[in-house]
């Protein structure tokens, strides 16, 4: 698909339509988020083929400024074909409301009320943002399962479902009310359905016969399962010494680089490999296992278990290993917070806030507890966007101040850095 302009199949009131929809993206010093569409208009059309005839003939609309327009125009009509992570049933949000709260009905759910608020935003829609802002129960969708257990937690789904059964026939309301079906030249729209056919001929060409589907199992001969456990033995010995020496290889993103390093705790209090409240970071497993076996001057050096590091890495026998727990990706934070809290990947913001807070805590440095305190607007964004609660009022945008907060400690961090090789 080119760019980030995704073909999206919306199910409204008069049946399933497809449109555009163009994430936020930045031109200049702005920010944009767009619908195919023109002023008050949001255009949707009946099919794949009829889409792809009105991306390729039409040049009045809000989206052909955007940067992705010109590529858009040149693909084949299949690749306008939504994907299933961007098929909405919309009029069937009462019904998913209603039905138990398992993951798969709480995703979906959470999809579909995503791409209406986002709908509501764009379009100025005053319906449907009364109807989130004036419910901030509905945030618990977002946050998985985990609100939906026990007693409790099923009495707040069938509220919630009460919520959606009172009000979304005036959100549908809001939405038919902008929606246009333009005009198409019928022969763009030929070409594209028979692009449409062959490529769902190729794609039946290329499906196995009942022959080829037969699967083959192959025999692994004894030296092949002697190889295959070494490889095993060989994973877990590594993580058995990581384990047996109580540090662990870690990996810091950041929007320049992508470095390794060390970490670990005594007690409850961090240590990195470095010195002096610096950080010693590595851009390479070999330039970080050279160091280790042959530079002393550094606060691991202290520890009981770091001549057995510093053997392994002396023989060359040192990998790095980093766990998925212990990987910080630190770019697109700023920009997710300035979104608001619904837009946040919780994951790489609580392993970011663990980072900084380390980073902090092992320089003797104040500045990050005190910047995420629950009193300053960037400490409640965050405790809410880590632990929503549909009984705290959520916080209001915009949010400029707290992502440049966000970007100050950000910088802080990275100052700590030293790159070593």
């Amino acid at each position: 698909m080119a760019g980030d302009i995704v073909p999206i199949e919306l199910g409204l009131t008069d049946g399933n339509s497809f449109t555009l929809w163009a994430p936020r993206w930045r031109e200049g010093d702005d920010e944009w988020e767009a619908f195919l569409g023109l002023d008050e208009d949001l255009y949707v059309l009946p099919g794949v083929a009829e889409l792809a005839a009105f991306v390729r003939t039409n040049n009045d609309n809000d989206l052909v400024e955007h940067p992705a327009w010109p590529t858009l125009v040149q693909v084949q009509a299949e690749e306008l074909i939504p994907d299933e992570r961007h098929t909405y049933d919309l009029v069937g949000v009462p019904e998913l409301a209603a039905e138990d709260p398992t993951p798969e009905v709480i995703a979906e759910l959470e999809d579909a009320l995503e791409i209406v608020r986002i709908l509501g935003e764009v379009c100025e829609l005053v319906p449907i943002t009364k109807f989130f802002n004036g419910n901030p129960i509905l945030g618990a969708v977002t946050t998985g399962t985990r609100n939906f257990e026990g007693r409790e937690g099923l009495d707040l789904w069938v509220r919630i479902g009460r919520l959606i059964a009172k009000h979304w026939d005036d959100v549908l309301d809001a939405i038919d009310e902008v929606i246009t079906v333009p005009e198409v030249d019928p022969k763009a729209v030929e070409t594209a359905e028979a692009e449409l056919e062959a490529a769902a001929s190729a794609e039946d060409e290329d499906e196995p016969t009942d022959d080829e589907d037969i699967e083959i199992v192959e025999t692994l001969d004894a030296e092949d399962d002697d190889e295959e456990d070494d490889d095993l033995d060989d994973e877990y010995d590594d993580d058995d010494f990581w384990a047996s020496v109580g540090i662990d290889p870690i990996k810091i993103v950041t929007r320049g680089d992508e470095y390794l390093t060390l970490r670990c705790y005594l007690g409850d209090d961090p240590v990195f490999l470095g010195a002096d409240g610096k950080i010693f970071v590595f851009t390479s497993a070999r330039a970080l296992s050279r160091f280790l076996a042959e530079e002393n001057d550094h606060d691991l050096a202290d520890l009981s278990t770091f001549e057995d590091v510093r053997a392994e890495a002396t023989d060359g026998s040192l990998e790095f290993d980093v766990i998925d727990d212990n990987v910080y990706v630190l770019p697109g934070i700023s920009e997710d917070i300035a979104d608001g809290p619904r837009r946040i990947d919780r994951d790489q913001l609580d392993l970011a806030v663990e980072l900084l807070t380390d980073a902090a805590d092992y320089a003797d440095d104040d500045t990050v507890s005190e910047a995420l305190g629950s009193t300053t607007p960037l400490g409640w964004f965050i405790d809410y966007a880590l632990n929503p609660d549909p009984k705290r009022m959520a916080p209001s945008g915009p949010f400029d101040n707290e992502a440049e907060a966000w970007r100050a400690l950000e910088h802080d961090f990275e100052a700590r850095l030293v790159k070593k090789g």
